[in-house]
């Protein structure tokens, strides 16, 4: 069940309308993306790389850049360590890239998510110091990682960290009962987190990723800023022939691979699942325009496996299609064959790589399927319909597959679910949860059950105990704020408008509003009372349909659906009688039926029509 709304935001669209040369339909929806002021909808229309933040209102930023040039200077054997999903890898690739345009000595670790698990751990540090390395620098991890972290200290090796996941704290109660929060710094030389409470930086929800490039971006304006002395001008190869002069020219290497590095930022940024506002909007509109022509021959290879063509590519493909497969690795092998993909320089070896991440890919999917279906059999087994939040044990499920099925539950059952494996070295585990239910919070509110556990507000991830999980699930289900209606899916609808106004001059208007992702929806249209008359099955599984429907002024229209046939054809012989699916494929229909729609062209064999995609109905 689900319940639809009406955004019913107010601001004077006919004024927007005029002022941005958009249609009044437009304006609504800017307004409905939380947009109030000029300014903000310029920067969400014609935003520019110009328009995003400065990398030094980042905190530390100036130190970490200071401490890593200065590094770099010293022949600093320095090492990067991310993490195995794709905000790692690219993370990792970013900073790599990044160092040795500057000449730098740096390597790359990525830890192995079965032997290692997430972020540092006490084997990375042990081996970074038989490796003889004098500086870690991390990315996408590290803000949870202070005994680590105390280790390399100890071991005389300096640490930078560089994370975007939530500052772990600690909760202090006064004699008067009133509660605080400290927060909980790991003793790095370098913090650079935007979620830390004192960073000012504008916009905290970036990915690992971009704060990568962020400070890559530093890096090449300090060495920009430095004045080239006279004698140097004389003798431009004087540039190469000492320090400082290497510096300068990392300076133009890297100001060149900023722009392939952009591509890497937009990437990670769609596949962590960040909301496509402000900044990060801009990063992977202006990262899939480079991406479309990409000079990385590991890129282009992931997209001629997966047949697509460069000039179509969006941010669906990213998160859906290229991801997955860099993500696949780092789930069924070793994330460090993503890494050296996306590091590949002959076609040949980067055609190679993608073919088997491409696999990978396929074996996960599969997987994946295995692993639903066995959560749904425990979720009828231990009868959990009555638990507000769905902590599911599937020992046997491959433990990199629990954040990919626990979100396929969570789209389900519209719950707040964990997806606990039995790992090596006790349970693992990931979460995935709702909007009305802070995930990272609950489980700090729990941790005298993990061993380690991180993530933020959606998502999470942790190790514990196998005795711990049934008092874990009683003390989470106890705790957890949440009413009925938390769980009800809510639909929320950006115009009413019927299709006969819903033309192809809207559609191309609607371009505007690309890249589509979380928190920047596709809009969604509602038109009541359409009379559905006949439907086909489409495609090579029939798993979805077009059908013929007439609207309200007596036209005729055709909506296309790609979602539970089997659903939509017992709603139907619900409401209307048996027998009305196959009426309705038979061409006898007439039933009325509200939709809520997305309107959009489609390209096939070169013909581009208008096209209406029902996503809800009722």
């Amino acid at each position: 069940m689900e319940k639809w709304y009406v955004a019913a935001k107010k601001a004077d669209f006919e004024k927007w309308a005029a002022e941005f040369g958009i249609s009044p339909v437009i304006a609504r929806i800017l307004r409905n993306r939380d947009l109030t002021e000029s300014g903000g909808i310029r920067k969400f229309l014609y935003g520019t790389l110009e328009d995003c933040y400065s990398p030094w209102l980042l905190k530390d930023m100036d130190r970490a850049v200071e401490l890593l040039l200065k590094a770099v200077e010293e022949k600093t054997a320095i090492r990067v360590i991310g993490d195995y999903d794709v905000d790692g890898i690219c993370s990792s690739y970013i900073l790599t890239k990044g160092l040795q345009m500057l000449g730098a000595k740096v390597d790359t670790a990525i830890p192995h998510r079965i032997h290692d698990g997430y972020g540092l751990n006490d084997h990375l540090i042990e081996e970074a110091k038989k490796d003889s390395i004098g500086m870690i620098l991390t990315c996408d991890n590290g803000i949870a990682a202070a005994p680590q972290i105390e280790l390399a200290n100890a071991y005389g090796i300096q640490v930078i960290v560089t994370d975007h996941h939530e500052v772990p704290f600690s909760k202090n109660v006064d004699e008067q009962g009133r509660e605080s929060r400290k927060e909980l710094l790991p003793p790095a030389l370098a913090v650079i987190d935007p979620k830390r409470e004192d960073c000012t930086y504008p916009f905290p929800n970036i990915c690992g990723g971009v704060v990568a490039y962020k400070l890559i971006q530093a890096i090449a304006e300090r060495l920009g800023s430095r004045k080239v002395s006279a004698a140097e001008k004389e003798d431009p190869e004087s540039l190469n022939r000492n320090a400082s002069g290497n510096r300068e020219s990392g300076s133009l290497r890297l100001n060149e691979a900023l722009e392939e590095l952009l591509e890497l930022a937009a990437l990670a940024t769609v596949c962590d699942v960040m909301e496509l506002k402000d900044e990060n909007r801009i990063i992977v509109k202006e990262g899939l325009k480079r991406l479309k022509n990409t000079r990385n021959p590991g890129i282009k290879a992931l997209m001629e496996v997966n047949g697509i063509e460069p000039e179509k590519l969006s941010a669906y493909h990213l998160g859906f299609v290229l991801g997955p497969c860099l993500n696949a690795t780092g789930r069924l092998d070793t994330a460090k064959r993503a890494l050296e993909l996306l590091q590949s320089e002959a076609k040949t070896d980067a055609m190679s790589a993608a073919r088997e991440l491409k696999e990978l890919n396929d074996s996960r999917k599969y997987l994946t399927l295995q692993g639903v279906e066995q959560a749904e059999e425990y979720i009828r087994q231990h009868h959990m319909d009555g638990d507000k939040v769905m902590l599911i044990f599937l020992p046997d499920v491959h433990e990199s597959l629990a954040g990919i099925i626990a979100g396929r539950i969570r789209e389900k059952y519209n719950h707040p679910v964990f997806i606990l494996t039995r790992g090596e070295e006790g349970v693992k585990g990931s979460g995935r949860s709702i909007e009305s239910y802070h995930m990272y919070e609950a489980m700090t509110a729990a941790k005298q059950y993990f061993t380690k556990f991180g993530g933020h507000k959606l998502a999470a991830g942790l190790s514990m105990k196998e005795e711990d999980i049934e008092p874990l699930r009683k003390l989470l289900n106890e705790q957890a704020a949440l009413g009925e209606e938390d769980f009800i899916p809510k639909v929320h609808i950006d115009v009413p408008m019927p299709l006969v106004y819903a033309d192809r001059k809207l559609a191309e208007e609607l371009e505007l509003l690309e890249p589509f992702g979380v928190g920047n929806p596709k809009p969604l249209f509602a038109q009541k009372e359409l009379t559905f008359r006949s439907g086909f099955k489409m495609g090579a599984n029939k798993t979805c349909a077009r059908f013929r429907v007439i609207t309200p002024e007596g036209e005729e229209r055709q909506l296309v659906f790609f979602g539970d046939l089997d659903k939509f054809g017992a709603f139907l012989n619900q409401k209307f009688g048996a027998g009305s699916e196959n009426a309705l494929y038979a061409g006898r229909g007439s039933f009325p039926v509200s939709a809520v729609y997305q309107l959009g062209l489609n390209t096939y064999k070169g013909k581009t029509e208008l096209q209406y995609v029902m996503q809800h109905y009722c």
